[in-house]
């Protein structure tokens, strides 16, 4: 609230390590959303393999945007594989609208919303 009271107009969520659970990602940003009027930004590290799932169902609670990499600099220390998440996001009301197959997600993923799909 501190934070939010000084103007800020979003909000990086950093989970460095890697320990932010699924549920806990969604309680965290549905809570958030819901008292504020604020950008929300979720940066998970791969090192527990729970960062895949926390950014899914982060999305689900109207997360405005996640840190992926390439499929071969993901995992471990790195973001969870954009290639998975677009394939996961796929044909729901999230889907990115990236072609992963041409390499699409690699060329327009940092210029694409999580939420409201691909062109944004």
């Amino acid at each position: 609230e501190q934070l939010l009271e000084t103007g800020v107009d979003s909000i990086a969520i950093k989970d460095m390590s890697g320990i932010l659970t699924p549920m806990a990602a969604y309680e965290l940003v549905s809570e958030i959303k819901k008292r504020f009027e604020v950008r929300l930004h979720l940066h998970c590290h791969a090192t527990t393999g729970m960062a895949e799932m926390a950014l899914l169902k982060a999305i689900e609670a109207g997360v405005d945007g996640v840190d992926t990499a390439i499929s071969s600099m993901s995992a471990t220390y790195g973001h969870p594989a954009t290639e998975a998440l677009v394939a996961t996001l796929a044909g729901t009301q999230h889907d990115t609208g990236l072609d992963i197959l041409n390499g699409d997600a690699h060329r327009r993923a940092p210029a694409t919303a999580v939420r409201g799909g691909g062109g944004r």
